[in-house]
């Protein structure tokens, strides 16, 4: 008879089994077969990188088309006869609707798999932006159809994040996730790199309505080609039946959700994501708009293209850096506040200086250090919610998402205000300093990387016996 314990020296006390010579069928322990069934979802290393290229370019397309608007909102103003508080109103509206639907992807796809979400959504906001033109043009009002085409686009593309996080907790050991979620979340930055360099291009020669059109279509390719080459066109059905009956993830009742909410670590990483995705929602739908203002002759290729160029190999860059650290023996906690420290604090100095008077080139500059340091978030808070929930990370994403779309949708909308109101953008970028500092100061006091999903006084003391 062996008793056999594990305590890992960052983590909670976790089971393993041990194979020895005994039949399978001899392992006595319940708990033990589902541990070993856990670890053998995980994807190998070889459907791993495949993921991994299929989903950054899954999330290159969703910035294409999410980004086609700010890209086209001068013309489109223009066009239309828009004012900045109409234009912020039009480009805040996707954040509404981006609120609403993040806790329920997460939830979803812990319970069916975040593969399963990731596809129904990709069709529906990929068709969505192919037919946002034909929108614009046969409705008598383009302002009130263009705000609910945004609207409903936000609705679509909420479910993203959160299944791309229940996914990677699912799937993805500890040790690789920094990197994969830091890779997969530069393809935020391609798509904004590709539209804001081919879509400028198709603005000047084609029209605005060129940039919806290719980039809806591209979405739907991408959503048919995952679902017949990835999921071996399986029907992406998700009943009330899966819902009910998921597997293990996700099954953590109202009283450990709510013990879950009150640990200081967790409001951290809200309060934190709340502040860094709302400052990058604001810069993404109004730095076009800054550089057309301060910089009128100056090419849209130029600053649409070198920031997002400089935040992919950032990006990157950041997530081999957290993974190696932590393989080195460093504590994970330590190294998410380092990679958070980068991505609030030294982008909030760039920030800042672009409230002076800079030459086109330093406004470039600074816009593209400001863009490379805040990837570095994708090794930090975002993977922290993985570390400390690993078993409902979808549904905490999405709260996380929720909040954070929420104070975008003030801040993007402020931003006009204060933009039309004082005609200086030094207001806005100091705002958005000032909320980056805020978030950092609470992740670097609360944040912590042991997992809190679980109930420690049912876990500490768990034995196998073979």
């Amino acid at each position: 008879m062996a008793v056999i314990q594990k305590y890992g020296k960052k983590h909670s006390p976790d089971l393993v089994c041990h194979k020895e010579s005994h039949p399978a069928d001899k392992v006595g322990a319940p708990g033990c077969q589902k541990k070993w069934s856990e670890h053998n979802n995980n994807w190998s290393r070889p459907e791993a990188r495949v993921w991994t290229v299929v989903l950054l370019l899954g999330t290159c397309l969703l910035y294409c088309a999410r980004v086609a608007m700010p890209i086209c909102a001068f013309s489109m103003a223009e066009q239309f006869n828009w004012t900045k508080r109409e234009s912020g109103m039009v480009l805040g509206s996707f954040f509404w609707g981006y609120c609403f639907t993040q806790v329920f992807g997460g939830y979803v796809s812990d319970r069916v798999g975040g593969e399963k979400v990731l596809l129904l959504s990709a069709a529906a906001w990929g068709s969505m932006t192919a037919f946002t033109p034909i929108l614009a043009h046969f409705c008598s009002q383009p302002i009130l159809s263009m705000t609910l085409a945004r609207f409903l686009m936000g609705l679509l593309q909420g479910v993203h994040y959160p299944s791309l996080a229940s996914l990677c907790s699912q799937r993805v050991v500890e040790g690789e996730r920094g990197f994969l979620m830091s890779t997969v979340g530069s393809g935020s930055y391609l798509g904004t790199l590709v539209i804001g360099g081919a879509g400028s291009l198709m603005l000047d020669l084609y029209g605005w309505q060129s940039v919806f059109y290719v980039s809806g279509l591209l979405s739907v390719l991408w959503a048919y080609c995952m679902w017949k080459y990835l999921l071996k066109g399986e029907g992406p059905i998700i009943t009330l039946e899966s819902l009910g009956s998921g597997g293990s993830q996700s099954k953590l009742s109202k009283r450990h959700w709510l013990r879950l909410l009150k640990q200081p670590a967790v409001c951290a990483v809200i309060v934190t994501h709340l502040c860094t995705a709302s400052t990058f929602f604001t810069l993404l739908s109004w730095l076009p708009t800054f550089f057309k203002d301060t910089f009128p002759d100056a090419k849209g290729w130029v600053f649409n293209v070198i920031p997002w160029l400089v935040a992919i190999p950032s990006s990157l860059f950041s997530g081999y850096l957290s993974d190696h650290l932590i393989s080195q023996g460093y504590d994970t906690a330590s190294v998410r506040k380092l990679m958070q420290f980068f991505s609030m604090g030294v982008s909030s100095v760039f920030t800042l200086l672009l409230c002076g008077n800079n030459t086109f080139p330093w406004a470039v500059a600074f816009v593209s250090a400001t863009m490379g340091f805040t990837t570095f978030s994708h090794s930090g808070v975002s993977v922290n919610v993985q570390d400390l929930a690993p078993s409902c990370a979808g549904a905490l994403f999405g709260v996380m998402n929720t909040f954070g779309a929420f104070l975008g949708v003030l801040l993007v909308y402020l931003s006009g205000y204060l933009i039309e109101t004082t005609g200086s953008w030094t207001s806005v970028f100091a705002l958005i300093t000032a909320v980056n500092l805020l978030g950092l100061c609470t992740f670097l006091a609360f944040a912590e990387a042991r997992r809190l999903d679980i109930d420690p006084s049912k876990v500490r003391h768990h034995n196998i016996h073979i």
